[in-house]
């Protein structure tokens, strides 16, 4: 049973007549004649009573013409899902981001996503690095930002493409007077503010202060990015934030002296499933937006594009 001997029989169901259903179908009457035979064949029964001027379902044909409405319908529907998905009309992202890019990068990103494609639904989910790159492995996310470790080693199951060098800084409540840098250093027995484990910011800033040979003291930790920088603001103590979150913080924001410290961002997907169209649409607004915004100058100090 083919589709187009459905249309035709819909046809001459609603014409009952084949010179007008074939007319209707766009193609020549004998054409429809044989393609109705070729059904009635296939289901084993008449559909069409024919006499002389006259055309009239059969039994059989009055069982056929509801189902046969329903499964064009059907493919229709079909179709049209899939046009809407293809040219992003519909189809959804699955965004994993860690926490401090939740609250700096990713909202301007998805804002011009959302505004070009509003018929894409948006899903993020938040984490560390090490997270994230399990849940794409494991096919619950299309893509990531995650920060990718000091060697430079990529998971096998992954393609990461970097996308920026962010400088860590320190943040305080009410500066006394601008500090142009800070050394890790002077870290040592100053009781900081710090992350809950598992946030890269909390490894980063462990790792410099046991290079520097000390271990630091907390005056709070165990907060999510919201919770620190409000610890801050309360006057709790310091912290070490990634650029683009001091940036938007309206805190203090002291930058360490060279070599200083940073992380590198990039994003990731799993590269033995291809990305959907929508999720490759969000990649590459990803990128346009940062070469934008290293363009316009609005990159925050310390931030540098390496696309």
């Amino acid at each position: 049973m083919q589709l187009q001997q459905l249309r035709y029989f819909l046809a001459v169901a609603e014409t009952r007549h084949f010179t007008r259903a074939a007319e209707a179908a766009h193609v020549a009457q004998p054409s429809l004649s044989q393609q109705i035979r070729a059904l009635e064949r296939e289901l084993g029964a008449e559909l069409f009573h024919r006499t002389r001027g006259r055309i009239a379902l059969t039994d059989a044909g009055d069982a056929l013409l509801p189902l046969a409405r329903r499964i064009l319908a059907d493919t229709e529907s079909a179709r049209l899902a899939v046009q809407e998905t293809v040219q992003l009309r519909r189809g959804r992202v699955r965004l994993g981001a860690p926490p401090s890019l939740c609250t700096s990068l990713v909202p301007d990103v998805l804002r011009v996503f959302r505004d070009r494609y509003p018929g894409v639904a948006l899903a993020v989910r938040e984490g560390g690095s090490r997270d994230l790159v399990r849940w794409l492995a494991a096919g619950e996310l299309d893509l990531a930002l995650v920060i990718t470790p000091a060697s430079g080693e990529v998971a096998p199951a992954l393609d990461v493409t970097e996308l920026l060098h962010e400088e860590l800084v320190l943040v305080s409540a009410l500066p006394k007077r601008a500090r142009r840098t800070v050394r890790v250093t002077e870290l040592r027995g100053r009781p900081l503010v710090m992350f809950r484990e598992g946030y890269d910011v909390r490894e980063a800033t462990l790792a410099a202060c046991r290079a520097a040979g000390f271990e630091p003291e907390f005056a709070v930790e165990g907060g999510e990015m919201d919770a620190v920088l409000g610890f801050v603001r309360a006057g709790l103590g310091p912290a070490v934030v990634p650029g683009m979150v001091a940036a938007r913080s309206g805190l203090g924001v002291t930058p360490f002296a060279g070599p200083g410290l940073g992380r590198t961002i990039a994003v990731a997907h799993g590269h033995e499933v291809p990305l959907t169209r929508a999720a490759d649409a969000l990649r590459e607004t990803l990128l346009a937006h940062l070469r934008d915004a290293a363009r316009d100058g609005e990159l925050p100090p310390g931030t540098r594009l390496l696309l």
